[in-house]
């Protein structure tokens, strides 16, 4: 697994030096997956809007990465920290969202989220017995429906 690590760190880096950006790139396993650490004063390049320069880039050293390897790996791409702060982020609006769905009594639909997005809320929310969360559309970015459960009970 060690060998998908430099892999990564290697395939990124070409890529990052190709773009001419100026970046540090981290590598490490964990829990089986390659995870790549990327430093650079130009975040906003390589996050995008509302992150998806990055997922794009994450898929692209994903495949280039399996490519090389012998054992399929996952390879997930954080830069300057933005999935911890999007984790959070994502964390608190979901109970926001979960608190409005509560008071009002009304479903409420929300999105599009990416997967590891709608995945987030699903587990923020899941704790709470008052609430259900569905995803509904197609594709990749889905939308979500944040339902009180008692509702739900009735229709049952």
């Amino acid at each position: 697994m060690e060998e998908g690590v430099e892999v990564a760190k290697q395939l990124m880096t070409g890529l990052l030096e190709r773009m001419e950006i100026e970046t540090t790139v981290e590598g490490f396993l964990k829990e089986g997956d390659v995870y790549l650490e990327v430093r650079t004063n130009r975040e906003g390049v390589l996050i995008g809007r509302h992150g998806r320069t990055l997922e794009s880039l994450q898929f692209l050293i994903h495949r280039m990465v399996n490519k090389r390897l012998k054992e399929p790996v996952r390879v997930i791409v954080d830069i300057n920290d933005y999935r911890k702060k999007r984790e959070e982020s994502l964390k608190r609006m979901a109970i926001r969202f979960g608190e409005k769905v509560k008071m009002k009594g009304q479903s409420l639909t929300v999105g599009p989220f990416n997967a590891q997005e709608r995945r987030i809320i699903h587990i923020t929310l899941k704790e709470d017995p008052l609430l259900i969360t569905e995803s509904i559309g197609e594709g990749e970015m889905k939308r979500m429906k944040i339902i009180p459960a008692k509702r739900e009970a009735g229709r049952v």
